[in-house]
């Protein structure tokens, strides 16, 4: 299984981040490294991280501060 990070903006078109695609074994990886880089891809334009697991979307989240 591969994980991965798809993002988006808000009217949901994909935006893809200047470091390239990251790929992770596990979900737990995944998250990890969301909550490492969040604030960064908010910066760059990103409103919502969606995960996948071998391209099935799992769930998503805004990278916005509530």
């Amino acid at each position: 299984m591969v994980w991965t990070w798809r993002y988006e903006k808000a009217d949901g078109s994909v935006v893809t981040p200047g470091g390239g695609q990251e790929e992770f074994a596990g979900q737990g990886d995944a998250e990890t490294w969301i909550g490492e880089t969040w604030k960064q891809l908010a910066e760059d334009g990103v409103d919502t991280a969606v995960l996948l697991e071998d391209g099935n979307k799992v769930y998503a989240m805004s990278l916005h501060e509530a």
